[in-house]
């Protein structure tokens, strides 16, 4: 029987990922289905039990439920305990439900194998204090960077979030805060993108040829990487190739198969270029 996968969302119209898991089960020789589900912002926990109870093996959770997704899983992998976050849900005998957070794995990859960017040293800025921040987190500080900062627009849960980590090399603030300090790389983990905007940071703070990393992803520039060019970014990047290898290390969860990621990315950035 063909197994099903899902990915829940909204919007989600727009994801890729039904094509990536398709491709990957390709090249694999994995018998599976993958689709969208449009979730229900006030009924996510229904959604999700409804995908499983109709013989659903697996799903990934974007947008805005990843928080919500950790507090309906039975158990949690110790990334997701840690990132407070899921988006990889995992079918357990007896149809429990384990949460893993594959995210922080994927930006990593994405930075360092695929774009060659060098961690080591580096001052950080990561804006957004939600589940897609948390997510990535305990990767990045595990990358030997120097500094990591914490940017959000309501700075009491920046300061919550950088607490909590337990690391001297992490701190929060406003984005008020940040005038005067200049960084290496600046992700952007807010939504903000979705409704054409960017975080309201100052324009001075990237660092001469410093690297901007948009954590959305679409058909064109993101308002984020528009953003990095007008200020002179060295690399102004988006989050497909995240999407791509995050989305790998679920497939591995799921069916214990390592897929590889670079001939998916190049068909999409392919697709997108002829778009």
């Amino acid at each position: 029987m063909t197994d099903r996968y899902a990915v829940i969302g909204n919007p989600i119209a727009h994801s890729k990922s039904p094509l990536i898991h398709g491709e990957f089960a390709r090249e694999t020789g994995q018998d599976m289905v993958y689709r969208r589900i449009l979730g229900d912002e006030g009924g996510f926990a229904a959604d999700v039990r409804r995908f499983f109870a109709d013989g659903g093996q697996g799903m990934n959770v974007t947008v805005p439920f990843k928080e919500q997704a950790w507090e309906l899983a039975d158990e949690l992998s110790p990334g997701a305990e840690r990132a407070g976050a899921v988006n990889t849900v995992i079918l357990l005998p007896g149809g429990r439900l384990r949460g893993d957070n594959t995210d922080g794995v994927g930006l990593v990859r994405d930075l360092a194998e695929n774009n060659g960017f060098d961690f080591g040293g580096k001052r950080l800025l990561l804006l957004g204090a939600g589940g897609a921040s948390r997510g990535v987190l305990r990767p990045l500080l595990e990358t030997g960077l120097a500094t990591l900062v914490i940017g959000n627009r309501t700075a009491s849960r920046a300061l919550d979030l950088a607490a909590a980590t337990a690391a001297h090399r992490v701190s929060g603030c406003g984005l008020d805060d940040l005038a005067g300090r200049r960084f290496d790389l600046i992700i952007n983990a807010t939504s903000a993108g979705l409704d054409g905007g960017v975080p309201a940071i100052p324009d001075d703070c990237l660092a001469p040829g410093g690297w901007i990393y948009d954590m959305l992803y679409g058909d064109a520039p993101t308002p984020f990487m528009r953003w990095g060019h007008e200020y002179g970014a060295g690399r102004a990047l988006d989050g497909l190739g995240m999407l791509v290898e995050q989305a790998a290390e679920s497939f591995f969860l799921w069916r214990g198969v390592r897929p590889s990621t670079a001939p998916v990315i190049a068909l999409l950035q392919g697709k997108r270029v002829s778009s």
